[in-house]
């Protein structure tokens, strides 16, 4: 109990920021409380057994204190225990708020409901979404990456009122009918499939449970709703085709068949200009500091949902100029020192990670470093497509820097595939460790690509 109490005081008093602050939220409150419930009775229990054998708790001191030392190495079992204990408890809190948060948004007859799901992209895309109907609207959006049915019962129980006209949702999915529940609860009635790639494999299993999944939002559109489609997709693309809802479709690469595109793309270090063209309205040029040609196709989204709710060319274009990085998503940081750095440290994907290459290739006349333990969640197909990753940064990069090595395993032989200098790859156990040979290693004119991140346990030795 001591050496508790002790390793108790010595962690509260570290002071290591971690990436993402520990929050004691209620739900945690209640866990801890049944688990430490649970930690009780067994103490009094073993004193009560204790007492009952031998007449003299003092006396046999070290034997009770030496089965309780025996049961805290099974502490674990105490949080299983607790959670299996807690668990209707949270059922019950949670579909209390869900249905709350769901009738409340049904009947807000003002306000108009935006969904947007994706293997990636979805973010970025309601951030921005945000940012351009705010030209014209009062606008409420999810937070971060609020994409779970109790985060987004927590922002539509607390923050959503009649004030507001439009509310954007990002709706998340690891499983089948997670995005029918999500859609179910935000009651859209526009909704945005910006992307469908190989993320969460482990889960989906395969790209056709994804497009069935991602799909469950344009099912759960009313009859006047109104889908959005990426046709630059090609599984999106394959949804779009067999949808007969209202639906308008965006791209870059197939304005043939669109009625939202981008033509006159420039992209460099400092931001994107392009013309933006919607069927009906005419073109404009328009200009964004954000980062590669995705992005473009990120605000293509955006525009479609301004079209739709009938924003001008001009109100459109003033958002898209006013839009900002969103944290680690292609993030262009400068700390003044010479060299820049690039956060794209957010689910790395395929697509994602060719695209931020292409955007590190844009900087021309500089060293160019990336920083990457690689793509994760991608099933069966992770160690082909980290390879290929491999071939990718060789094209591109001056130094690798990467995070494990086991997991890199594939993207250190796509580099050896091109004959990448074996001495410009540098192999670490740990961001940390990283971070400190980028101390050294750095000079002015170079610019670093972080891509893609690991939690702050990751340590592989």
């Amino acid at each position: 109990m001591l050496f508790s109490i002790v390793f108790l005081l010595i962690n509260i008093t570290n002071k290591y920021e971690s990436k993402k602050p520990l929050i004691f939220t209620q739900r945690a409150k209640r866990l801890f409380a049944m688990s430490l419930s649970l930690v009780a009775v067994d103490f009094l229990l073993t004193l009560f057994i204790v007492n009952i054998i031998t007449k003299n708790l003092i006396l046999y001191f070290p034997l009770w204190a030496g089965i309780l030392s025996i049961i805290s190495y099974f502490v674990a079992y105490y949080i299983i225990g607790g959670n299996y204990l807690v668990n209707p408890i949270e059922e019950n809190i949670n579909n209390r708020f869900y249905n709350e948060a769901s009738k409340k948004i049904v009947s807000m007859k003002n306000i108009t409901s935006v969904g947007i799901t994706g293997s990636y992209g979805k973010t970025s895309t309601k951030f921005l979404t945000s940012t351009i109907l705010e030209e014209k609207f009062k606008v409420l959006k999810t937070p971060e990456s609020y994409n779970t049915p109790m985060g987004i019962s927590k922002i539509i129980n607390n923050e959503l009122t009649n004030d507001f006209e439009i509310f954007i949702a990002e709706l998340g999915a690891t499983n089948i009918g997670d995005i029918k529940e999500v859609a179910e609860l935000t009651n859209p009635k526009i909704g945005i499939i910006t992307s469908i790639g190989p993320c969460h494999l482990e889960s989906f299993k395969t790209i056709d449970n994804i497009m069935r999944t991602k799909y469950e939002l344009i099912e759960s559109l009313p009859t006047d709703g109104v889908a959005i489609f990426n046709y630059d997709n090609e599984y999106v693309k394959k949804l779009a085709d067999k949808t007969f809802k209202e639906k308008i479709l965006y791209g870059i690469d197939n304005i043939e068949n669109t009625h939202v595109f981008a033509t006159d793309i420039k992209v460099s270090s400092s931001g994107s200009t392009f013309t933006l063209c919607i069927s009906d309205l005419g073109t404009i040029e328009c200009k964004t500091r954000l980062l590669g040609k995705h992005n473009i196709l990120n605000i293509l989204a955006g525009a479609s949902v301004a079209k739709i709710l009938g924003m001008t060319l001009e109100q459109i274009a003033a958002g898209i100029e006013k839009i900002e990085d969103v944290e680690h998503r292609l993030q262009l940081i400068d700390p003044k020192t010479g060299v820049l750095v690039i956060d794209d440290a957010f689910n790395s994907n395929p697509d994602g990670a060719k695209a931020a290459l292409d955007v590190l290739d844009s900087f021309k006349d500089k060293r160019k470093i990336i920083v990457t333990p690689g793509m994760v969640e991608l099933g069966e197909i992770e160690e082909i497509e980290n390879e290929k990753f491999g071939e990718q940064i060789a094209k591109v990069c001056d130094i690798a820097i990467l995070i494990g090595k086991k997991r890199t395993k594939p993207i250190y032989n796509g580099l050896k595939n091109l004959k990448f200098n074996e001495e410009n790859i540098i192999v670490v156990n740990s961001l940390t460790e990283a971070t400190q040979i980028i101390a050294t290693l750095t000079k002015v004119n170079d610019v670093i690509l972080f891509e893609n991140d690991l939690p702050d346990t990751y340590n592989e030795q």
